[in-house]
């Protein structure tokens, strides 16, 4: 019987699900091909690790790797229900955290290598990280996109550790109880963005869609909604979706270096980001908190018929 070791922990209410042992051993060299291997030759331990029974739709795990850079204390790989990411946030806040729950590093600053590059963070020792993104940048301004159902839709495509489409969308209730009808508008608008042949840069899949609203307190700036590429949504404000915002709000000069952004989630968790401008790129900053909600050994038992997860 096969032995997976994980912590658990939430970012903002989003759960991250970090393989501390037992994982499989994917060869060395740069993340990205890494990556490639993972799905390639170890797709079913992503499922086992993610889907149900033992996840849901809405779980991200992170497997830990040896560190590529020697500036580094780790390496890690993200990924969901469906597939990888190149880069994620709220999951590297709850990396850090998980990291710390082990008595791996203590407060500080440290660096991960992922596979989009290497990511610096500062972590208080306790459940607060503020982390230094890879560059975002804005790929497409005003994109005006007939949606069905809907309308017409005016939107961003830009990149923050994963491809967005960002939607002002302040009409909307972005509470728990309308969750059903966001989903449906990004649904409807992702579907759209795919037959328009809309795409990022190298025709990269837009996989999140965002919706951004206003916000409950009035001492924050925004509430948003996330649809993420399995068609789950992120309870928290979502620190890839936060740091392509903050490069397109800096591109509209609506903010400026430095100035903070107090984004909301659909469940009124909060990230502070803020950006930095070097060399011409636009690096932006996230910080929120974490807790470790478990720590467990996951059982993969070969007589089980759903050993490797439930596939959708």
């Amino acid at each position: 019987m096969r032995e997976i070791q994980v912590i658990d922990t939430h970012t903002g209410g989003e759960p991250t699900r970090v393989i501390i042992a037992g994982g499989p051993q994917l060869g060395g060299g740069p993340l990205e091909a890494q990556r490639k291997v993972f799905a390639a030759n170890f797709d079913d331990v992503r499922s086992a690790v993610v889907n149900e029974p033992r996840g849901s739709d809405v779980m991200v795990a992170a497997l830990l790797t040896e560190p590529v850079d020697s500036t580094s204390i780790a390496g890690v790989i993200f990924f969901n229900n469906i597939g990888y990411l190149g880069m994620c946030g709220h999951g590297t806040i709850g990396v850090a955290v998980a990291l710390g729950s082990l008595g791996r590093i203590q407060a500080g600053k440290y660096k991960i290598d992922t596979p989009v590059g290497g990511v610096e963070f500062d972590y208080d020792g306790k459940n607060r990280v503020r982390l230094e993104n890879v560059p975002a940048y804005r790929y497409a301004a005003g994109i005006k996109l007939n949606v069905p159902g809907i309308g017409d839709v005016t939107g961003d495509v830009a990149w923050g550790g994963n491809w967005f489409f960002l939607v002002d969308w302040p009409e909307e209730n972005y509470s728990l109880a309308n969750v059903p009808a966001l989903m449906d508008v990004c649904r409807r608008i992702r579907m759209a963005l795919g037959k328009a042949g809309i795409t990022g840069h190298q025709h990269a899949e837009i996989d999140h869609v965002e919706l951004f609203g206003r916000p409950f307190n009035a001492a924050n700036n925004s509430r948003n909604f996330v649809l993420c590429p399995g068609y789950a949504y992120d309870r928290s404000p979502c620190g890839t979706g936060t740091s392509a915002k903050l490069a397109c709000l800096l591109a509209d000069g609506k903010i400026q270096p430095g100035e903070i952004w107090r984004q909301e989630s659909i469940l009124g968790s909060l990230f502070e980001g803020s950006v930095t401008v070097r060399d011409g790129r636009i690096i932006p900053s996230i910080s929120g908190t974490a807790y470790v909600t478990g720590k467990a050994t996951l059982l993969l038992d070969p007589a089980d018929p759903f050993v490797m997860g439930i596939r959708t």
